[in-house]
């Protein structure tokens, strides 16, 4: 399966995959702070396990960081 993530192409073995699975693969560190984005809607957490992923999705994990002075 061909998936975009965080805009660069990437091919997985898996025929089948959820976006719980995918956190997995790809190593996110820390998947419970990370908002993940997928084809351009945000996901709820609890959506994660049932969102089957298809051919050519595009995924974007992003990291809100805080910081200042």
């Amino acid at each position: 399966m061909r998936l975009i993530i965080n805009g660069d192409s990437k091919v997985f073995d898996q025929n089948e995959l959820n976006i719980s699975q995918l956190l997995v693969l790809e190593k996110v560190e820390q998947p419970d702070m990370v908002s993940v984005q997928y084809n351009e809607a945000f996901l709820r957490q609890n959506e994660y396990e049932s969102t089957a992923l298809k051919e050519n999705d595009e995924i974007n994990f992003l990291y809100f960081m805080g910081g200042g002075k």
